[in-house]
């Protein structure tokens, strides 16, 4: 301790240089943390997009399934429908 400075003086300066490596540290450890993050994170999202995009595409082909036999069972039912009128007309 110097003799010259007040003793709170002292202890302010010590504080605040504490406060500051520990920000400094802080700040330090934070950007590892979202590093790590980020690799596992990428590691991860690629098998879910995949995922999501697979049951997209299914859920897509299974509604062009049911849109194309809804349109083939009208094209059905009015060919019945031709076929009793020409019976009916007989």
């Amino acid at each position: 301790m110097d003799d010259e400075k007040p003793v709170l003086e002292q202890t302010a300066d010590a504080i605040s240089s504490a406060a500051d490596t520990t920000k400094e540290a802080v700040k330090t450890v934070a950007k590892k943390v979202r590093k790590a993050a980020k690799k596992v994170a990428k590691k991860v999202m690629p098998k879910k997009k995949a995922k999501k995009a697979s049951k997209k595409a299914s859920k897509k082909s299974s509604a062009k399934k049911s849109a194309k036999k809804t349109v083939k069972k009208a094209a059905k039912k009015t060919a019945k429908k031709k076929k009793k009128a020409k019976k009916s007309k007989r």
